[in-house]
């Protein structure tokens, strides 16, 4: 088990290190009428990318942990890294995955680069195979480039391999790799996933605590009144 865990640790050393991109080759299934209908839909809705916070100090610490923990090579400034990360909590919100969970699978699979792409011809931060632009897209594997597009299909496509896979996660992310059935890349992104881990419940409990004492005293004076006659 040891010596597993060691494994795994210098795999995800190595692709750090060389910000490798290791998309395997996504295999081209046949997909039915309905379902390449349904993900064409999902792909088409352009809303603002306005992510969902329980609150503003949420807000706030996410973005400013997040933030800190991108690679300052592939995202420089404070401002890009914002806005990518918005970006990818909004989209991965949008397909029911956990945010997490999808900067996970980036820091994995293209270790935050907009233009990574693999041996197998995987593009973009979520190296999305580009028979999928043919598939539910407009057909132009380009596109994979621009960021939100790319978190877009990844995400949907994530999304999908989860709901045929029932919930497995451990499966759905071997499809997602081309490589169902081996435990080396299920295993880097759950690990990763886990290094990407955010405590909301800490974040509740600041604000629970922050909140408190600001009311004592409304709360001290109001008991002073006494109970409230009856008219």
């Amino acid at each position: 088990m040891l010596h597993g865990v060691a494994v795994l640790a210098a795999m995800s050393g190595a692709l750090m290190a060389a910000g490798s991109a290791v998309a395997g080759a996504q295999v081209n299934e046949q997909l039915s009428d309905s379902v390449r209908s349904a993900l064409a839909a999902a792909l088409r809705d352009r809303s603002p990318p306005e992510p969902r916070y329980v609150s503003g100090l949420e807000k706030v610490d996410w973005l400013s942990g997040m933030a800190e923990r991108l690679p300052a090579r592939h995202k420089p400034s404070h401002l890009e890294r914002v806005e990518f990360l918005q970006m990818a909590r909004y989209e991965a919100q949008r397909a029911g995955l956990d945010p997490q969970l999808v900067l996970g699978l980036i820091e994995v699979e293209s270790n935050f680069r907009r233009h990574a792409i693999s041996s197998a011809g995987a593009r973009g931060y979520m190296q999305v195979m580009p028979f999928w632009t043919r598939e539910i897209g407009d057909g132009n594997p380009a596109g994979l480039f621009d960021s939100r597009t790319n978190l877009r299909y990844g995400c949907v496509i994530l999304r999908h391999y989860i709901d045929i896979e029932r919930g497995d996660l451990y499966r759905a992310l071997g499809r997602y790799n081309g490589s169902l059935g081996r435990p080396e890349y299920p295993n880097l992104v759950l690990a990763a996933w886990r290094r990407w881990n955010y405590d909301t419940g800490r974040v509740l409990k600041a604000q629970q605590t922050a909140v408190t004492p600001a009311l004592t005293p409304a709360l001290n004076a109001a008991a002073s009144l006494g109970p409230v006659a009856s008219r």
